[in-house]
């Protein structure tokens, strides 16, 4: 099974990295394949098309939507900006629709305050299902995302670890009953 993980943020000094980096070493220990498409290197214009109906999609975009291609699940981490998920997540997001259909996404939100971006977290749940894909339950939501991992990205408190730890068995799960029922099907097929 392979994973692909969106950091969702291309500010200076964004910390939403952090869970991103995380997730992808837990999710590596677990050996589930895992790889992080980092927005920021990517120089993605504001979408005018979708990349199935444009005869000259960006470059970035393509790139983007091969690793997408070949994921069995995503996770989409983002930090919480004025209320909702980052722009940037939602112009990339707009480039694509096949490349989710059926897939299991994570949702996973920081912010600088308590909350860890509930209200980010719940609107882009909303998107994924808008795309065809399957929003995992359960979200990982990370507050005081600047305090909240050490220089080994390992989380602070013993709240964290057990959130992030139920996150991670609940989308390995998810994911894994999909991209089996999947592959059960494909070979079906070919009988």
């Amino acid at each position: 099974m392979k994973v692909v993980i969106i950091s969702g943020s291309v500010r200076t000094g964004r910390q939403s990295q952090k869970a991103a980096q995380y997730l992808e070493k837990e999710l590596l220990g677990r050996g589930i394949g895992t790889e992080i498409i980092d927005l920021a290197d990517y120089s993605l214009p504001i979408m005018e098309e979708r990349i199935t109906r444009d005869p000259e999609a960006p470059e970035a975009a393509l790139q983007i939507s091969e690793k997408l291609k070949f994921a069995d699940a995503i996770v989409l981490v983002t930090p919480e900006y004025h209320g909702s998920f980052s722009g940037v997540l939602k112009n990339a997001l707009d480039y694509f629709g096949p490349e989710f259909s059926k897939k299991v996404v994570g949702v996973v939100t920081v912010s600088g305050g308590k909350m860890g971006g509930i209200n980010a977290s719940v609107q882009l749940q909303h998107v994924i299902l808008s795309m065809g894909a399957f929003p995992l339950p359960q979200k990982f939501l990370v507050g005081e995302i600047q305090n909240a991992f050490d220089e080994e990205l390992k989380p602070k408190t013993e709240l964290l670890a057990k959130q992030a730890a139920k996150f991670i068995e609940e989308f390995a799960w998810f994911a894994e009953a999909i991209h089996s029922a999947k592959q059960g099907k494909e070979k079906k097929e070919l009988v």
